[in-house]
This record gives structure tokens, C-alpha cells and sequence, in this order.
């Protein structure tokens, strides 16, 4: 199958008793094992409110959502984000009927902080932030911004699980942001088969985040099971017309069950994207690396390199059984998002050049320098050495 970009590790063991658990009991659905997830993700991570889904894209749609109808914002009122994501950040904004406005990123990936201040107007209520491969780039300056400015500030967490500063916190506690939402989509850093977790420091939001997940009935099945005293366990009330988000026992006992492991496997992620770096290092006019910022420990979702001829590495990469992907096509190049072609150069730079080589614990050191001298014979000798701007 030769060497894959993602390919997810698991502690089979350890996933087979935590489901077979769920399976003797009797219980698939949500609580029970998606409580004691949420337990041990607040611990993990230090949010104070922690409520698990099915999928990052469901916490980002109920985030915005939710911040609309809690603030009264109107329809067309604007959301600042990045085109450098994938699809789910964008479709939050626009499927809550708001706009999304595109600032640029930095050489971090991230958006660029200056850039978010020159797109802001009377219009704007929002910030979404995308740690863009376990990356926080200037999150801090971003988080300033937010607050001098009055302004919501979501982050999209998807590549972040176990992604920490250097005095060990984690971004967007401390509130930092509104609503942070992570992945644990089946190639994600905490791989299940797919599922999330919405997180934030308000109770108030917490509490409509359960409600809006569960079709907006005010009383899920788990809390009138284990609450409700053996009477009335059907009784509820419906208070929002809410969507089918929560999540299950099942993808939440593998969560638990690969949850030891993150920082481990994490802190491996570092070490290949380090010996990717070394190997590059020597080619700096013709590979340029995505920087880390240093107070940044990060998850390393992604390893990835920008050349010159992107498509042809691709190629050339896959010619010799290495399957690498790009992150991202920039969101401006889809038709709905077209309006704003053009106004983020870097991202478009980014798109049209970056590529994501494999990094999983699958990965080995003879791996790397197999990838790493492919990249280079391609660049140096097929392409004659050109820059890759």
C-alpha cells in the first residue's frame, strides 16, 4: 500500500473491553461512556465545560448557531475566518444565514493578526480561528483583539488535541475563546470512527449546546434514566428546533481508550516532523517549512512543505508509493466562496504550493528519509534546484 499520509493507531485492546463494556450493559447511545469522556477531557485539558458530539462540524455549526440566537445577531452580520481550512469552519458561518469574511494567514499558517484588524467593521461579531495542523500562531494576539473589540471568538480546534503553550495550558482555556471544538475523526491525533467534543467555560452555553444537540429537548435520554427517580421518565419539553449532534458510548469508549496514549503519540509526531525538518533545512530556497511558534507544543497534525511545483512532487511522490495530500485548497476557490477570490494572497500562495507528507505512528526514521530523499531528487535534479516561489 506504500507509505499513506494518515493512517490511524490504535490500542485494539484497550478499544475492545471499553466497547464490549458498552455492549454488555446494554448501553450505546449517549451518557454513560460520553459523560466519563467529558470527565476526563475537562481534567485533560482544563475547560471547565465539556459536551461530547458526533463530529467537529456539528460543534462548529451549534457554536455559531447558538452565539446568533443567544446575541441577536442578524442575518449578513460577519464572521471573520480563514479560506485556509477545510469546508466545516465556512459552512458554520453560512449556514447560520451570517457572512463569512476572509482574512489572510501568516507564515504560521494561522490568521494573521493584523489582517483580522483591517477586516473589521460595524458589521463584524465574531472571530473563528483555525489552529491549522495542532499549530496556535498568534492566537494570543488574536485573543486580544477579540476582547478590545468586543468581538465572539470561536476556535476551531480540529488538529488540536494536546496541542499545549510551553507553561502547559491549553488555548482557549482561561477564557481565551467563547467555544472551542475539537475532532476525533478516525485520522485525527484521538482517532474513533468520528466524533467531537464542543467545550467552552459558560455554563449558559453548555447547557443550550445539550439541549440544541438533542433535537432541543431539555432532558436527554441518559439524564431521565439515571435522574429521574423512576417516575416520569418521558416527560421533557422541546425548547429549540435542534439537530441529531450528540454523541455515542461507542466512539466514546475509544476516545477513553486511546486518551492515554495522545501525549505519547503526539510527542512521536514531533520527532518525524523534526526529522523532516533536518532533512529540509539543507534546501531553504527551495523548500520552505510552515514555522512553529516557540511557546507552541504542538500536536502536529500535519507536517507539510511549500514548493514550487506542488503537482508534479505529487506525482512524482505517488510514482514511488508515497501518497502525501495538501491542506488547503483555499475555501475562496469553491464557488460559494468565491467573493472573496483574491483578497488573501498568502492563503492563495499556500494553497496553490503546500503539500502534507505522511506523519502517523506508522512512520519510521528509514520512512522519512526515504520521503525526504524522493522530495529532494525531485526538486534538486528533476526540477534543476528552482525556488519554490
Amino acid at each position: 500500500m506504500g507509505i499513506q499520509l494518515f493512517k490511524a493507531s490504535f490500542n485494539v485492546e484497550a478499544c475492545l473491553a471499553q466497547v464490549r463494556e458498552c455492549l454488555e450493559k446494554g448501553w450505546t447511545g449517549m451518557g454513560f461512556k460520553t459523560v466519563e469522556f467529558e470527565e476526563e477531557w475537562k481534567k485533560y485539558t482544563g475547560h471547565k465545560y465539556a459536551y461530547f458530539i458526533n463530529s467537529n462540524t456539528a460543534g462548529l455549526y451549534m457554536a455559531v448557531d447558538t452565539l446568533k440566537e443567544l446575541y441577536g445577531w442578524e442575518d449578513d452580520d460577519e464572521i471573520i475566518s480563514t479560506p485556509l481550512t477545510f469546508i466545516s469552519t465556512n459552512h458554520a458561518i453560512t449556514k447560520s444565514n451570517l457572512k463569512a469574511v476572509f482574512a489572510d494567514v501568516d507564515d504560521t499558517l494561522c490568521l494573521d493578526p493584523k489582517s483580522v484588524e483591517e477586516h473589521i467593521t460595524d458589521k463584524t461579531r465574531a472571530v473563528i480561528f483555525v489552529g491549522f495542523g495542532g499549530n496556535t500562531g498568534k492566537f494570543k494576539e488574536v485573543v486580544k483583539t477579540c476582547k478590545e473589540r468586543g468581538l465572539k471568538l470561536i476556535l476551531d480546534a480540529a488538529h488540536m488535541s494536546g496541542t499545549r503553550y510551553k507553561d502547559g495550558s491549553v488555548p482557549g482555556t482561561n477564557g481565551d475563546a467563547d467555544i472551542i471544538v475539537y475532532s476525533y475523526q478516525a485520522v485525527k491525533n484521538l482517532p474513533t470512527g468520528d466524533s467531537g467534543c464542543i467545550c467552552t467555560d459558560d455554563a449558559k452555553l453548555d447547557e443550550i449546546f445539550r439541549k440544541k444537540a438533542w433535537l432541543g429537548i431539555n432532558k436527554d435520554t441518559y439524564a431521565r434514566t439515571v435522574s429521574a427517580g423512576g417516575t416520569y421518565k418521558w416527560k421533557y419539553d422541546v425548547e429549540y428546533a435542534g439537530d441529531k449532534y450528540n454523541g455515542n458510548a461507542i466512539m466514546a469508549g475509544i476516545a477513553l481508550a486511546q486518551l492515554p496514549y495522545l501525549d505519547r503519540d503526539n510527542a512521536y509526531r514531533r520527532t518525524l516532523a523534526q526529522w523532516y525538518t533536518e532533512a529540509f533545512s539543507k534546501y531553504p530556497g527551495q523548500i520552505s517549512l510552515v514555522k512553529i511558534p516557540d511557546d507552541c507544543v504542538t500536536a502536529q497534525h500535519l507536517f507539510q512543505i511549500m514548493v514550487k511545483d506542488r503537482d508534479g512532487l505529487m506525482m512524482y511522490l505517488n510514482g514511488n508509493d508515497i501518497y502525501p495530500g495538501v491542506h488547503y485548497i483555499a475555501n475562496t476557490d469553491y464557488c460559494m466562496y468565491e467573493y472573496g477570490k483574491g483578497t488573501c494572497p498568502k492563503a492563495d500562495f499556500a494553497s496553490a504550493h503546500i503539500i502534507s507528507l505522511p506523519i502517523h505512528m506508522g512512520v519510521t526514521f528509514e520512512d522519512v528519509q526515504y520521503i525526504t530523499g524522493i522530495v529532494v531528487k525531485y526538486i534538486m535534479e528533476i526540477r534543476k534546484g528552482e525556488s519554490y516561489k
